[in-house]
């Protein structure tokens, strides 16, 4: 057994976040207030080009509920939202009691199908029985096509949301993710592209809307000497100290999407020739940042599917996982209305997340592509020709991840 596991997403640190954490620790700016929180905040609406209102949260899910509730969302209410997705994406709204509609993928990016949406809401409009919002999910670090996606729910007055916990750093047409619709979340948790080690953060056009989230966040607090509470807030906000790592984190985040673009390209040239085994492709409508690497393997000629090389890759230290399990698929939601899914479930079928870290070396990506090749040789035993080997100096090299 190797010494070190190699993980699927580790964060990955450099000078400047220690910097910011030391001066937040010696101005004794430690709790969910001060100049980092509030500096985080304003540059990442810079980083997204301007114009936006901005909220740091504790959790990508937490910025999600405080959207929900912004919007209006109640109990028995409809929600539309992918079903190849993580379940942070749905619990939300369960929490104010609504009802989630799951809806199926597309198969270039893996994201909500626009065809099957509007369909969806032609029916559901003759029914009476529109969504109050729609959730669209962006995976991996690729961008769903929301050009058509944002023009149904305009045709029928369906409030969209963009979920970009895992997109920070895409774009579409030329538009930085989590800039389309007019509400959207960011995640910063230990495995994403970029990471405060924990926390989230709402992303919106309207001022308004920021204000009245930022105060839910603080407990629903009253401008008053005694604490003062009018309606139900939560402990949702980041605080200071994890909003300096953020800052750090933020300046370095095209070299982070540039390595792990580079991590994808190598799969892809080192693993082209392995039969039945196809990297994920880039969707034409913009840059993926390939937060994960995905590859999909041929049912046909790998029957043991994701789960055998899966566990093949952990007893030899290596963690890889299937891509999301389609939320109409768990027992939580075995009742709950869905629109298709034959689609996320093949996905599903055949999908595996590769290590992907952004300071992934290069001998432990050769590990990974050597260990993929030898679980997946031919039943007939003609395997592909051997992985190339790295040599001299690569962008990837760094010091061994740390677990996440």
């Amino acid at each position: 057994m190797k010494a070190m596991r190699i993980y699927l997403s580790v964060p990955h640190m450099g000078t400047l976040e220690q910097a910011n954490v030391d001066e937040a620790f010696a101005s004794n700016w430690l709790s969910s207030a001060g100049p980092h929180l509030q500096a985080f905040e304003r540059e990442v609406a810079e980083a997204l080009g301007g114009g936006l209102a901005t909220l740091a949260t504790s959790s990508g899910t937490a910025a999600l509920h405080l959207v929900l509730r912004a919007a209006g969302v109640g109990p028995g209410e409809r929600v539309a939202v992918s079903t190849l997705t993580f379940a942070g994406s749905v619990f939300p709204i369960d929490y104010l009691g609504a009802r989630p509609v799951f809806l199926d993928s597309e198969p270039v990016s893996g994201n909500l199908d626009p065809a099957l949406l509007r369909e969806y809401l032609r029916a559901a409009a003759a029914r009476s029985e529109l969504p109050k919002a729609l959730i669209a999910v962006h995976l991996y670090g690729q961008h769903a096509d929301l050009d058509p996606i944002a023009a149904a729910c305009a045709e029928y007055g369906v409030l969209l949301i963009e979920d970009a916990a895992e997109s920070l750093g895409s774009t579409y047409k030329g538009r930085q993710t989590a800039t389309t619709a007019p509400l959207s979340v960011l995640s910063f948790n230990g495995n994403k592209i970029i990471t405060t080690t924990g926390g989230g953060m709402v992303v919106a056009r309207d001022p308004a809307l920021i204000a009245r989230m930022r105060n839910w966040a603080n407990q629903a607090r009253e401008p008053a000497v005694e604490y003062l509470h009018r309606q139900v807030g939560y402990n949702y906000r980041m605080s200071n100290v994890l909003a300096a790592i953020g800052r750090g984190q933020l300046k370095v985040l095209e070299d982070r999407v540039r390595a792990r673009r580079a991590v994808a390209e190598r799969y892809r040239r080192a693993l082209g020739d392995v039969p039945g085994l196809e990297l994920q492709g880039e969707a034409p409508w913009g840059r993926h940042t390939r937060w994960l690497s995905v590859i999909y393997l041929d049912p046909a000629i790998h029957p043991g599917g994701p789960r055998r090389l899966i566990e093949a890759l952990g007893g030899r230290g290596i963690e890889a996982r299937p891509v999301w399990r389609p939320m109409h698929t768990q027992p939580l939601y075995a009742e709950a209305e869905r629109v298709g899914g034959a689609v996320a479930e093949r996905l599903y079928g055949s999908g595996v997340c590769l290590p992907s870290s952004s300071n992934l070396t290069t001998s432990e990506q050769d590990e990974v592509i050597e260990a993929v090749r030898q679980v997946l040789v031919r039943a007939d035993g003609a395997a592909p020709r051997p992985a190339p080997r790295s040599s001299g100096s690569s962008s990837l090299a760094g010091p061994r991840p740390r677990r996440g």
